[in-house]
């Protein structure tokens, strides 16, 4: 079945959330295509997907690493994987069901609408997150001002892992500089196509937080993306960004 459009789901450990979540994706009145990262899950995430696979021989994908290569890391490599396959919308989404698989068909109308990057915003419209610690949304929340002040961007939710990205913004981005691969991946990807031109649209969604499975969340991951932001300022001062050529 064809498809302009596919949705990159990194994997480990998740065989509570895989197969719902790729039901789920296809019972969309939309045709997406998902292609799944897994990073050597021992769980047996990537074995549920090949029996999945002989479903949906033309709409589900696998590609297996070896080992935890970091959440950066498997978007680069479903990106170039998309790029190589002509696809036109390609997104990012966790497999938690942290996001809402319906609003996929919201974040690629707002591409089809005009925006080269559209993100699903908690903090858009207010804080709109379910199932939180205080502690932590305030701490995701006050990340994105620190990210705003640090670089002089106006994203709401910088640290946000739910976006539909237009071919030409990851054709533009030179994906192998990209230095990131935690949390801070995801500020330096929306910061990187801000710099290049591209008009980034902020949607909001209510993110809920995972009811099966473990948060890949750590103290580590979050330390990356508050140092990583001062590295990404310093850099932008001497790095010339191809501007796009926007239609």
């Amino acid at each position: 079945m064809f498809s302009d459009s596919i949705v990159i789901i990194p994997t480990y450990n998740e065989k509570e959330n895989v197969e719902r979540m790729i039901r789920k994706v296809f019972s969309l009145d939309f045709p997406f295509h998902v292609l799944i990262i897994d990073d050597g899950s021992p769980d047996g995430t990537a074995e549920i997907v090949k029996e999945l696979q002989k479903e949906f021989p033309e709409r589900l994908y696998l590609e297996e690493r070896k080992g935890k290569l970091g959440l950066g890391t498997a978007y680069i490599h479903g990106f170039n994987w998309a790029l190589n396959r002509k696809y036109e919308y390609i997104f990012e989404m966790d497999c938690d069901f942290s996001h809402n698989p319906e609003d996929l068909v919201r974040l690629r109308e707002a591409c089809v609408g005009g925006a080269d990057v559209a993100v699903g915003s908690r903090y858009i419209t207010g804080v709109n997150v379910v199932n939180w610690p205080m502690g932590r949304v305030l701490m995701s929340y006050f990340a994105s001002r620190y990210c705003r002040v640090i670089t002089g961007v106006e994203i709401h939710d910088y640290t946000a892992g739910f976006k539909c990205y237009r071919r030409k913004v990851l054709e533009t981005i030179e994906l192998n500089k990209i230095k990131f691969i935690g949390y801070a991946f995801q500020i330096e990807m929306k910061f990187t196509a801000v710099k290049h031109g591209f008009k980034l649209v902020e949607v909001p969604i209510i993110f809920t937080d995972r009811t099966a499975g473990t948060s890949k969340m750590s103290p580590k991951i979050f330390r990356e993306a508050i140092l990583g932001v001062i590295q990404l300022k310093l850099r932008s001062w001497f790095k010339k960004y191809k501007q796009a050529e926007l239609k």
